[in-house]
This record gives structure tokens, sequence and C-alpha cells, in this order.
């Protein structure tokens, strides 16, 4: 092999080297800060009793940086959570029982320090922002459906979504949405696919 190929491969060798141990290195630094800006699903259950099917979840939240600003800021920030049950057709599409869906309104209050959380016509202030965030990414008992819209077979599950809806940010934020890079500083939200349980023996 003449000299200047052989240098120009062993020169290839080095920098492809050289740029798996940086890409190596930009994972390493990202990767907590992924994690820290997403949503831990700590737990999420679809049961059915004689009276209803019904969904309980929690979840870990931690807002992405460019939402912690825009609510410091007096922004307020809306979540959504959808959960939407379906029955197996191994013969046709998979038929829509029930779709229920819940939305919170979350704002910084500077004159008082506290947050507000408002769903609906109802609204509760709290001292911190995890305070605030914990009491919108968890539920227990949440009624999807009445008993009587499943039978007693097994072939139901569960579609469940919860995100930060960006589509009622105000108007200038949601042009920035549209840049190089812009949606992903503001991405969060989770989705699960989960098998209905079967009916409690009581």
């Amino acid at each position: 092999m003449p000299r200047h190929a052989a240098a120009r491969q062993q020169f290839g060798h080095r920098a492809a080297r050289w740029l798996a141990w940086l890409w190596a290195a930009f994972m390493l630094l990202a990767a907590p800060a992924a994690r820290a800006q997403g949503v831990e699903v700590l737990a999420l259950a679809a049961t059915r009793s004689n009276e209803a099917v019904a969904l309980e979840y929690q979840l870990r939240v931690t807002l992405p940086r460019a939402a912690e600003e825009a609510v410091q800021r007096g922004v307020p920030l809306y979540f959504t959570a959808q959960a939407t049950l379906w029955r197996n057709r191994w013969y046709w599409r998979d038929e829509r029982v029930a779709r229920g869906r819940r939305e919170w309104r979350v704002s910084y209050q500077p004159l008082t320090s506290s947050w507000r959380v408002s769903q609906g016509g109802l609204g509760q202030s709290y001292t911190s922002q995890a305070e605030a965030l914990a009491a919108i990414s968890k539920s227990a008992g949440w009624r999807i459906a009445d008993a009587g819209a499943v039978d007693g077979d097994s072939r139901y599950y569960v579609e469940f979504d919860w995100r930060l809806d960006t589509t009622q940010l105000p108007r200038p934020l949601q042009i920035g949405l549209t840049g190089v890079g812009g949606a992903g500083d503001w991405t969060l939200g989770v989705e699960r696919s989960i098998k209905l349980a079967a009916a409690d023996a009581k």
C-alpha cells in the first residue's frame, strides 16, 4: 500500500475513534438532562368493578427549562390527561368504548410566591411548584366508563396520554416552537397502553 494511502487510512481511523469518543461524551452529559426533563411513570393501572372502569396513575414530572422559565415569568401552563378505553376486535378495527379527558391550568403568583392549579371552575393554591405538579400528575379512581360498557371478557385495554399542552401557550411562544429545536425545549409527556384488569372477586 502506498505510504500516502496508509497515512490517510490511519488518519481516518483516528478521526473515527475521536468522533466516537466525542459522541459518547456528549451522550453521557446529555442523558441526565434528558431524564430530568421528562415524565417518569411510578404507577399506572386500569381496573373494573361492579360500578365502573377506573384508571389510577402516579407520575413524577420535571418541567423542561423553557417551561420552567416561562411559568416563573407569569405564563400559565396547561396540562392534559386522556384515557381511552378500547375493545380489541380481531376481525375489524378496535372499537373505542369510552374516553375521558382532564385539563389543568398551572400558574405562579409572584406577589404571594404561591402556585395555583385550576381545573374547570375549581382552583387550589400550593406553596411550592413540586406540590402543584404532584396535584396534576396523580389520580386514584378516575372513572372513565360505566361498568355496563364492558362485558366479562379480557379484550379491553386503555390508552393513557398525559402531556404539557403547548397549543394553549401565548402566540409568541407558539411561534418560537416552530424553530429549529424549539419544540424539543417544550416536550413533556408520556403515552402508555395497558390491559384492563379483571373485575374484583368481591
